[in-house]
């Protein structure tokens, strides 16, 4: 449900067309849909800015297709997370113009139907290639919520010069993303370089020291650089949603 179809509810029974038990109906159901093995929370989008998004990981294909099936229609977008090509064919028969990015498991649809909310860009910065799965999460999420985005890989300390040879991109974004496993250094380096919110993801990229993001969270916890803020480990999707939240137009 969307302000403008509260409004046309309202308008409806401000002129009579509709009645007082109609109205509470239509909102009630507007509120939340029980599935049995799901409740979809349908007023997340007036709450949020975003209809809910499903994380696919631990729900079978069959319960993601019938949870996309019903918010794609209700909404006109998708945004479904942690899924695999299984749960993709099951939505694609379900919901027409669903896309799948392998590399970020997301499966999206109906970006075309959001407005372009953004007040400026969202950088996403990448230390190494092997990051890329966590940082095309958060792409494919931060453009889908209504933000240009782009990608800037592979520019880690080991080489810090390739970094610095992007500045004026570092330069241009409105919220950058920066994506780093081993010992997280990246995102400090970043934070000290520009004057926007730099939102910090750790990866479960390194060696055995690492713990599996542990290191590179609690690198990214302890950073020098003020106005840095960290996710959790591998969530691509909380860091991009955190850049659109920032960058959001308000009206």
């Amino acid at each position: 449900m969307t302000d403008r179809t509260i409004r046309s509810l309202l308008g409806r029974f401000k002129r009579g067309t509709i009645g007082e038990a109609a109205l509470l109906k239509a909102l009630n159901a507007a509120m939340a849909e029980p599935l049995g093995f799901a409740t979809i929370d349908h007023h997340r989008a007036l709450r949020r800015g975003f209809p809910e998004v499903i994380y696919a990981e631990g729900k079978t294909p069959s319960q993601v297709a019938t949870i996309a099936a019903r918010l794609h229609a209700r909404s006109g977008v998708l945004l479904a997370t942690r899924a695999t090509p299984q749960h993709f064919r099951a939505v694609k028969r379900a919901v027409r113009g669903a896309r799948y990015n392998p590399t970020a498991r997301v499966i999206t649809a109906g970006t075309g139907t959001v407005p372009m909310r953004g007040r400026g860009m969202i950088l996403v910065v990448t230390a190494g290639t092997s990051d890329l799965p966590v940082a095309e999460e958060a792409l494919e999420t931060a453009r889908i919520m209504g933000n240009r985005t782009e990608l800037l890989a592979d520019v880690g300390v080991a080489g810090i010069h390739r970094l610095l040879a992007q500045s004026n991109r570092l330069h241009e974004a409105s919220v950058v993303v920066v994506v780093a496993g081993m010992e997280g250094a990246l995102a400090s380096v970043v934070g000290g370089l520009v004057d926007v919110p730099v939102i910090a993801v750790p990866t479960s990229v390194g060696y055995g020291s690492h713990f599996q993001g542990l290191a590179a969270l609690l690198g990214m916890l302890n950073s020098c650089a003020s106005g840095v803020t960290v996710v959790n480990i591998d969530n691509g999707f909380g860091a991009g949603a955190a850049a659109s939240l920032i960058n959001r137009k308000r009206d």
